[in-house]
């Protein structure tokens, strides 16, 4: 991750004007006149995932402690969030401020659901990356708490040593004499997610850029010649039993943490089972299958505000001065294990081997591609893998197609 030394946010007490606004802004559907005694006094609703919510709770807390400001906490589905904001913010009817993946952020915009959010010069207080992925045309979007990438999980009593290629880890794995070689997530429709830094090492990204670093939509890459060679590598795994769509994230979890294979690509949403089963681990690059750099997608969780939202002060206030602080950002990291996205909360964490390890491998990663023409690519990206693992068609035309395919859903 491209950590970057800023000093660290500081939280602060809240001048007493600054407190006076907030309590005095207009809050329309959130206005609630409660328990706190005060008629039409403000509150934020913020939606919430089960895993963020207790840390939410005490940041609330102490927010409505210091500006008389009352926070309604939603707790909500995180897969079902996206979907639902965009439905329910035109009624009047969404949160003030949501959880949310920045990947969301091409659909939050073109549907005009989300404003950007001021962070002035607080904003190189975060890793870089994660500002870049909360950010939409050059506007800032959403307050970043979280980075997260996939690397390559390895049990160190069954491989002494890093792999330096994908060949050379499947050698270590047949050597170490266990069920799998190796084992990544695949799954009935694939997980291009999962797959993506091996497509990367052939030099077949989604989409090109533009000299700013965004995503070029009109630059489909996905489908040049580094991507045949990846299909026809696909196809090659797929009958070698490498890779299987029989093996989705629960079954890769479960066999890695049973001492069935020395390695598991994965994120580190599974390293707590691995090391609660005794397996000694090791946090390495994910080895490159086609010759160049294997780059995982990197993904940046942060908090947004509401289009429709009529308490946008108390909003940003809430999130600049209390989400956005180290001590909240390291009490999230403590319970999601993500790497927190403010600098100085990521500089406490990192003494964690594990946690500074998945941060090397995402400073060679990308951002998963937050514009809207991204939805046609994961329409025909994971079923064509799928078909060319499991021998359903020479693996160039089925890729061709697919590119095809997605270039004739994006000019619509």
């Amino acid at each position: 991750m491209r950590v970057k030394n800023h000093p660290i946010l500081a939280i602060g007490a809240m001048t007493a004007a600054a407190a006076l606004a907030l309590t005095g802004c207009s809050a329309g559907g959130s206005s609630d006149s409660g328990d706190s005694g005060k008629s039409g006094s403000t509150t934020l609703t913020v939606w919430v995932d089960a895993d963020r919510a207790s840390v939410m709770k005490d940041a609330a807390a102490a927010f409505t402690k210091e500006s008389g400001v009352k926070v309604k906490l939603v707790q909500k589905d995180f897969g079902k969030i996206q979907d639902e904001f965009v439905q329910q913010v035109p009624t009047g009817k969404g949160p003030d401020i949501t959880i949310a993946a920045h990947d969301w952020l091409g659909n939050f915009v073109t549907n005009g659901v989300v404003q950007p959010i001021e962070l002035g010069d607080t904003a190189g207080d975060f890793q870089e990356i994660a500002i870049n992925a909360m950010s939409y045309e050059g506007q800032t979007y959403g307050l970043p708490y979280s980075i997260e990438n996939i690397a390559l999980l390895r049990n160190t009593d069954l491989a002494p040593k890093a792999p330096t290629s994908y060949d050379e880890m499947v050698q270590m794995g047949k050597d170490a004499g266990t069920e799998f070689p190796f084992l990544v997530q695949v799954g009935e429709q694939s997980d291009p997610y999962h797959l993506y830094p091996f497509q990367t090492s052939f030099g077949a990204p989604v989409f090109g850029t533009n000299d700013d670093g965004s995503y070029n939509p009109e630059d489909l890459q996905i489908g040049n010649e580094g991507g045949v060679k990846f299909a026809n590598w696909l196809a090659e795994q797929g009958k070698a039993g490498l890779l299987k769509t029989t093996i989705d994230g629960d079954i890769a979890k479960e066999k890695f943490v049973s001492g069935a294979s020395p390695f598991l690509i994965t994120g580190p949403w599974n390293v707590q089972a691995a090391q609660d089963a005794g397996i000694n681990l090791a946090v390495d690059p994910i080895p490159s299958a086609g010759g160049q750099d294997a780059q995982p997608f990197v993904g940046v969780q942060g908090f947004v505000i509401s289009a429709k939202s009529k308490n946008v002060l108390a909003a940003t206030e809430f999130l600049t001065n209390y989400i956005g602080t180290k001590d909240v950002q390291v009490d999230l990291y403590n319970v999601g294990k993500r790497a927190p996205a403010l600098t100085a909360a990521f500089e406490e964490v990192s003494s964690n081997p594990i946690t500074a390890a998945f941060g090397k491998v995402g400073a060679n990663g990308v951002p998963m591609p937050s514009i809207p023409e991204m939805g046609a690519v994961w329409q025909y990206w994971g079923v064509t893998e799928a078909d060319i693992i499991n021998g359903k068609g020479d693996p160039t035309a089925l890729w061709q197609k697919m590119a095809d395919d997605i270039k004739a859903a994006i000019e619509g």
